[in-house]
């Protein structure tokens, strides 16, 4: 109890990670125009659906991923999707990995099914797929996580599912 700085962990262990656990994040997040062109030009990404409102004018159904009925968009430039991923599982952390994850292990599918633009107001859930032991780390284990982002019309903007190595409580 003499530590000058304590640390204080939110995420959950591997023991606490059961399949069927489903976790709505209370981070919620207004995405910007601002965030898009910064993300885009940080990331080296200068492809003009990102970045071109007059690109964007022309496309009066708004750019949809294959939907043409979505006009949610229009006249908007889409937003960046590796920023939403990104966003998505950041929104996860703190009820899930904080401080309990030894490492992201990878994503085994990532999906876009509705567009993001600026302006539009995003949340998260999450559900645990699996686990299993680690064999190589006995204090560890593997879980998988499905990610969902939605859109403030309740549709699902990003599927994302994910492995990470976590800490066993004991």
């Amino acid at each position: 109890e003499n530590e000058i700085f304590p640390r204080v962990y939110l995420g959950k262990y591997f023991d606490d990670l059961n399949p069927g656990l489903k976790i709505r994040h209370f981070l919620t997040r207004t995405v910007t125009e601002a965030d898009n062109v910064f993300f885009t030009c940080l990331t080296l990404n200068p492809a003009p659906i990102h970045l071109d409102h007059e690109l964007s004018k022309g496309n009066s159904s708004g750019l949809s991923s294959g939907s043409g009925t979505d006009t949610s968009g229009a006249g908007k430039p889409l937003f960046n999707s590796m920023f939403t991923l990104a966003l998505l599982v950041g929104m996860s952390i703190p009820e899930t990995t904080h401080g309990t994850t030894v490492a992201n292990l990878g994503f085994s599918e990532v999906l876009f099914p509705k567009p993001v633009y600026p302006g539009d107001t995003l949340r998260a859930e999450t559900m645990v797929l699996d686990r299993r032991e680690s064999k190589s780390r006995p204090t560890q284990g593997i879980v998988t996580f499905q990610h969902l982002a939605y859109n403030q019309r309740g549709e699902v903007v990003c599927k994302a599912t994910r492995q990470a190595l976590m800490k066993k409580r004991s």
